[in-house]
């Protein structure tokens, strides 16, 4: 194909033959050597390849191009070749063959330039029409030749056929290593790999004594996050060991973080799980630059072996943990975590009409809470759903779980005060192995120091620097051990567990105890109750309320709740029968406010007690006379307020700020209505004239207008 040619001699005495193709406008020009290895170990391991690349240069020497026009790429070393994207050298031979700077184009064979055909056929396009040429180990071709044009693309085929068929069978040999469950790409903190390829507990006993932590105080708290700031606030580390990296498999302490709790929660291998392919990748596309990795749940995971390795938690304890995990998830269907605010039934309360879950809202910062349904206005309708103030079903609620917790007092107090003791143990014991692991530390660097010959100062002096730093490491361990073991609680007496059996028997008054927040009050509510359904009728202050117990069993209760109107309470009927039949016996509105209040009747919106005023208000609604006190006998010309203000054209305020000036004769009266003024026909007439220069706006008035007349 490429005929005879003309030999050279290459300059380390080898000959070469130039082939025809080569004109001279291509030695003017430059000869590339594009290099590449797919991966560091590749590069580390595959010399021979790597010099064999590298020899390219020679091979254009020998072509005929002079060694200062000769440019070795060798940016993608340990780059795959499956694209461009992520390949600096690819890119840059690309752009000067695009810029005409290059004549020749050499590899040691196609599969370095490019496993995707895109990526070989755009190489070859821009090569086409920049008139530049390629050449392997096997020749040089001509892009614009039809036979060596189809030559090479058969090449980028076959290149890229090699490189699935490859992924292929790692894959195949990759899933049935995963498939015995002997397949670990990293393993996470708390495990290690023993030299004889086994996986087992961390050796470290205070790494082991951390895992364990965190899944204790997550059964206790409830929350990642509440684990997170226990941790951080009790300054306990996480230690992990690197699966790569010059530090792989070293023991290193780290502050702990939200992510990596969550991390130690979900992995099924604490529960002694092989787990393989528990995420899945979606590909890189336009707009998305990296790759989105989404979680398999349990049932869809390809390998899954239980009791495959050492664990620290049960299997069933491992999937209540994930159980707590959603629930923790605000959703239309979980409850949530756990949040701050007076509202104790905060994702717990739900509408029996529609069945979603209420949303707790506040008026004001601290202010009372009040259970909404929010459906009508999401969805644009009717509303048909009505919510109701917290207060009331919080109460009713409250006294169910304390009248639960009443035959467990004595259980759980005692219990309470051997968590705090185990509590306090397990902190003492993590001190104590960080102050260990100092010493430890001190006691290695001292026998390096001594180790070494005194007199060869310059290794002396940085073995000396670092047992100093050992040093102080241990005084701060020490000193942090003692300052915990000032500031935490004793152990509790037995004087103590008395006085514990005495506040047991008292249990709202723990419950309403100073100390004991809102957030506590609703963890212990979610420990007995799964979900809350109230009935809330608009027409009613009855709400019903249904209570699902955890235990499977359901109590429905109705409590009373805060209206603004009597005919919404639902004892009114007996109301107004009591107030008529007490009016119609002669009593005053003052004796049957007392017997209302003494009959447990309630007013609208709690607002009190019923007082005169109030029975006076019922009097007006029932249409009976509400006697003298309220209706006094108006005298000649006097009209109430209301009246003479429409009489004359003016608001209702308009007068009474006459009265505060003196314009009008006027008098206050108990009642409703409040003021009776007097006023005559030729009061009246002053009254509208004044009234007309006010609508117009005049702000001085002439004296015979504001001056009232003689009151006959």
């Amino acid at each position: 194909m490429t005929g005879s040619n003309p030999t050279s001699t290459a300059s380390d005495g080898r000959s070469a033959t130039r082939s025809s193709k080569i004109q001279p406008r291509h030695f003017d020009k430059l000869a590339v050597v594009y290099i590449r290895q797919s991966t560091p170990q590749q590069v580390r391991e595959n010399r021979e390849s790597r010099d064999r690349q590298y020899a390219l240069a020679d091979h254009a020497l020998a072509l005929g191009w002079p060694r200062d026009r000769v440019l070795v790429i060798d940016d993608d070393q340990g780059q795959s070749g499956r694209s461009a994207a992520l390949r600096p050298g690819f890119q840059r031979l690309l752009a000067e063959v695009t810029l005409g700077h290059v004549g020749l184009v050499l590899g040691l064979e196609m599969s370095r330039f490019a496993r995707s055909s895109a990526d070989w056929h755009r190489l070859l396009e821009l090569c086409a029409v920049c008139g530049s040429l390629l050449a392997d180990q096997d020749g040089v071709y001509d892009p614009t030749d039809p036979n060596d044009r189809l030559l090479l693309g058969l090449k980028g085929t076959l290149s890229e056929a090699e490189v699935v068929t490859l992924r292929n069978r790692l894959d195949r040999g990759r899933q049935n290593k995963a498939a015995r469950g002997e397949l670990f790409c990293g393993l996470p903190t708390g495990y290690m790999r023993l030299p004889s390829g086994e996986v087992a507990m961390d050796s470290d006993e205070q790494v082991r004594g951390v895992i364990s932590l965190i899944f204790e105080k997550f059964d206790e708290l409830g929350t990642a996050r509440s684990v997170f700031l226990y941790l951080i606030a009790a300054r306990i580390q996480v230690g992990v060991r690197p699966n790569k990296g010059p530090q792989r498999g070293e023991l290193a302490w780290r502050r702990p973080t939200r992510s990596t709790i969550e991390r130690i929660l979900r992995h099924p291998i604490y529960a002694g799980a092989y787990a393989y392919g528990r995420y899945r990748y979606t590909p890189k596309v336009a707009g998305r630059p990296q790759p989105v990795c989404q979680t398999i749940s349990l049932d869809k995971i390809p390998v899954l072996l239980r009791d495959k390795l050492p664990a620290y938690i049960s299997w069933e304890q491992f999937q209540s943990n994930l159980a707590k995990l959603r629930a923790n998830r605000s959703g239309p269907a979980t409850p949530g975590p756990v949040r701050q605010g007076a509202g104790l039934l905060g994702g717990l309360i739900r509408c029996g009409t529609c069945g979603r879950r209420l949303s707790v809202h506040y008026r004001r910062p601290g202010g009372q809470a009040h259970y909404t349904c929010d459906r009508h206005s999401a969805q644009g309708g009717e509303q048909t759903c009505y919510g109701v103030v917290a207060a009331p079903v919080d109460e009713l609620v409250t006294t169910q779980v304390l009248r639960a917790l009443e035959p467990a007092a004595l259980e759980l107090s005692l219990q309470a005060g051997e968590d705090v003791a185990q509590e306090r143990d397990r902190l003492d014991r993590y001190r104590r192995q960080e102050c260990e692991r100092a010493r430890h530390e001190a006691d290695r660097a001292e026998l390096c120091y001594r180790a070494v010959d005194p007199t060869n100062r310059m290794v002396a002096r940085t073995l000396e620097k670092r047992w100093e730093e050992s040093l102080v490491r241990v005084r701060q361990a020490e000193e942090d051990y003692r300052r915990f073991a000032a500031q935490s609680p004793p152990r509790p007496t037995e004087r103590d567990r008395g006085r514990i059996r005495e506040l047991a028997s008292d249990i709202p008054s723990l419950w309403s105890a100073p100390g004991v927040t809102a957030a506590d009050r609703k963890h212990v509510i979610r420990c007995l109750i799964e979900r809350v359904v109230v009935s809330v009728r608009p027409d009613s202050e009855e709400v019903g309320v249904t209570i699902n117990w955890c235990g499977g069993q359901e109590a429905r209760h109705t409590t009373a709740r805060s209206v603004g109107q009597y005919e919404q309470m639902g004892d009114y009927t007996r109301l107004i029968a009591v107030v008529r039949t007490r009016h119609a016996a002669g009593d005053t509105p003052t004796q049957i406010a007392e017997e209302l209040n003494a009959a447990g009747f309630r007013t609208p919106r709690r607002r009190g007690p019923f007082t005169r005023e109030r029975v006076h208000e019922l009097f007006r609604r029932l249409g009976l006379n509400c006697g003298r006190s309220l209706t006094p006998q108006l005298g000649v010309g006097e009209q109430w307020l209301s009246d003479l203000a429409e009489q004359v054209g003016a608001s209702a305020l308009t007068v009474r700020r006459w009265i505060a000036r003196g314009w009008a004769h006027a008098r206050r009266v108990a009642g409703r209505r409040g003021w009776v003024v007097w006023a005559d026909a030729a009061e009246i007439r002053r009254l509208r004239a004044l009234a007309a220069m006010t609508v117009v706006g005049t702000t001085g008035y002439p004296a015979e207008l504001t001056t009232p007349g003689v009151r006959a």
